[in-house]
């Protein structure tokens, strides 16, 4: 029998395959002992805080005191200075940069006051900024309710625990004004127990056993996408308790979405203008994120938002959560080998081409509205109006829908274009009928008011901006904040 000296004699290529084989044998074993190595330190350090962390336990720093990598990562939240082009940690005047949003929510709270949140850090702090939570829009409508802090905070798990989840969101927001303090934080996705990834919301809960899905099935990694799907998704109030339901027991598309609503007649409010029953749409990343290409290839909102950072020879999440174009090359270059500036360009292209069109369908949307009141103004009927109002409802439930999810244009390019252009036919529908009921009312045009600033849209539509921010003001004085 040869030996390998021998084989290798007679054949060198041997010699060159056995010692990349090594190579690579070494290389692996080398990423295998890393990774032990990793789970064990990460044993050890949730061995040294079990039974420290209080259960409901919402500030940062009791987390941090263990976890100081993460909590300092954390703290970069603060920071408002990352602009992106369509996006980013600064606030942004959302009225102010699109005045036709004044008009298409003339009747709702937005229409007060809509600006781009500045982050996790900051939760607390823009709910209380925010015109939307003082006076309400007109005589009988409700004060907001404590429904609407379910994903401001982590303090809101002891006050579904002190109440009960009812309880909780049938008390109004101001009643918890001074007992909500810390922003979205560690307690609000980990057991302080394990620091093992949980769902802390039960409306996601009750959301995966409508669809039959079991939460106690899921992998890690889409533990690390649930987590954020806790709140970053589509929701309403239900009834008078405004208990917090998604909308997810037909699917997760926009038409499923669509369809649920209209089943139930559920509608956020009558616009005054066209007196359309309309749909708020919220947040929907989640819904959207699932229809791309991301999603598809199993990455986590944790993959690209709280990327793995290496520091002193430890390895961590890092816990500031942010846009991946501040760092593409922790974020998009773990994949994508392009330069940071071709990934970037990339990005906003197809963010460009998606806000064009979803501009577009806002004004016409806006056109709409007035178009309806001029018909109503001169005595259309409901039957006449009937088939308007419905094609107008949905044309803008798919505009809000696009606009609402603030990375839909990267999570799902395609399927938002569609929603988009399906919300065009819609409107374009709608103002085909309407042309009709004018023409039968002796009108060939409407004249659209100058809304070409925030200020004028909102003259526009009767919003008194110095009497709704004296009463906010005034109401922030009375509840002592």
């Amino acid at each position: 029998m040869k030996s390998i000296n021998e084989i290798i004699r007679e054949k060198p290529w041997m010699g060159w395959l056995i010692f990349f084989t090594s190579l690579l044998l070494t290389f692996i074993l080398g990423l295998l002992a890393s990774s032990i190595m990793e789970r064990r330190a990460e044993s050890v350090a949730v061995k040294k805080v079990a039974g420290k962390i209080e259960p409901f336990e919402g500030r940062w720093e009791a987390w941090g005191k263990y976890f100081p990598k993460e909590y300092e990562s954390y703290l970069l939240t603060s920071d408002t200075t990352f602009r992106s082009l369509h996006g980013g940690n600064a606030t942004r005047d959302m009225l102010a940069e699109e005045p036709e949003l004044v008009i298409l929510w003339a009747g709702h709270a937005f229409s007060k006051d809509y600006k781009q949140g500045r982050g996790h850090y900051y939760a607390v702090q823009d709910v209380l900024k925010s015109l939307r939570i003082g006076a309400p829009m007109k005589p009988g409508d409700g004060p907001m309710p404590g429904t609407c802090w379910t994903c401001k905070s982590p303090d809101v798990l002891k006050l579904m625990n002190q109440h009960g989840i009812e309880g909780f969101y049938g008390k109004k927001l101001s009643d918890f004004l001074t007992e909500v303090k810390n922003p979205i934080g560690c307690a609000d996705c980990h057991d302080p127990a394990t620091m093992q990834l949980q769902i802390t919301r039960p409306a996601l809960l009750e959301a995966m056993k409508a669809m039959g899905k079991d939460i106690n099935k899921v992998t890690h990694q889409e533990m690390r996408t649930l987590v954020c799907a806790q709140c970053h998704v589509e929701y309403y109030f239900k009834g008078e308790k405004k208990y917090l339901v998604f909308p997810w027991s037909k699917g997760l598309s926009v038409d499923s979405m669509e369809n649920y609503y209209d089943e139930i007649a559920f509608s956020d409010w009558v616009h005054p203008l066209s007196k359309a029953p309309l749909l708020k749409a919220q947040h929907p990343d989640y819904e959207l994120y699932v229809m791309g290409i991301h999603a598809q290839r199993g990455l986590s909102c944790a993959d690209c938002h709280m990327p793995y950072v290496s520091e002193g020879g430890t390895k961590f999440t890092s816990h500031h959560m942010v846009s991946p174009l501040y760092h593409i090359n922790k974020t998009c270059q773990v994949c994508h080998r392009e330069s940071e500036e071709e990934l970037r360009r990339n990005v906003y292209e197809r963010q460009e081409k998606i806000a064009n069109e979803r501009h577009r369908l806002a004004k016409l949307l806006v056109r709409a509205h007035f178009e309806a009141k001029a018909a109503w103004d001169k005595g259309a009927t409901e039957q006449e109006m009937q088939p308007v109002l419905k094609l107008i409802r949905h044309a803008q439930w798919r505009w809000d829908y696009a606009a609402a999810s603030h990375g839909a244009a990267f999570h799902a390019p395609l399927e938002v274009m569609r929603i988009i252009a399906t919300g065009i036919d819609k409107v374009q529908d709608a103002r085909l009928l309407l042309a009709r009921i004018l023409a039968s009312k002796g009108i060939d045009e409407v004249k659209i008011p100058d809304i070409s600033t925030k200020e004028k849209a909102q003259k526009a539509i009767g919003l008194d901006m110095d009497k709704l921010n004296k009463e906010k003001a005034e109401f922030l004085k009375k509840v002592g904040v």
